[in-house]
């Protein structure tokens, strides 16, 4: 009996492989060997930086309440203890996003919160 070595199984994976590779350079989209390496480092960067993201948007955050708060005379900090002792619980991305879309509410709050300590 002849080996079976793969046929319409391994043309389908292949394919696919070569599929997700669409948009790459060079040999990284036609050689499957290549591509299959490109693809397990995608999918690698994609999963670290989905964490990543999340870690960089709330240091954004942080700098635009930080620079929100200064314009009010509050430093980010005593701002945020401010709030926890007021009884105020916004999180960071509302925040700033107060900060940059309605500076008046935002400084409401930072009076609310200065009036509490």
């Amino acid at each position: 009996m002849p080996r079976a070595k793969g046929g319409v199984v391994l043309r389908r994976r292949h394919n696919k492989i070569l599929k997700l590779t669409k948009g790459q350079r060079m040999s990284r989209h036609l050689l499957w060997r290549r591509a299959n390496e490109a693809m397990l480092k995608s999918l690698f960067y994609a999963t670290r930086d989905r964490r990543r993201r999340k870690r960089d948007l709330r240091g954004l955050w942080i700098a635009r309440i930080n620079a929100a708060a200064r314009l009010n005379g509050i430093t980010y900090s005593r701002l945020m203890h401010a709030l926890k002792q007021a009884d105020i619980i916004l999180d960071r991305k509302i925040l700033a996003d107060l900060a940059v879309r309605d500076p008046q509410a935002f400084t409401r709050i930072v009076e609310v919160a200065r009036s509490a300590q």
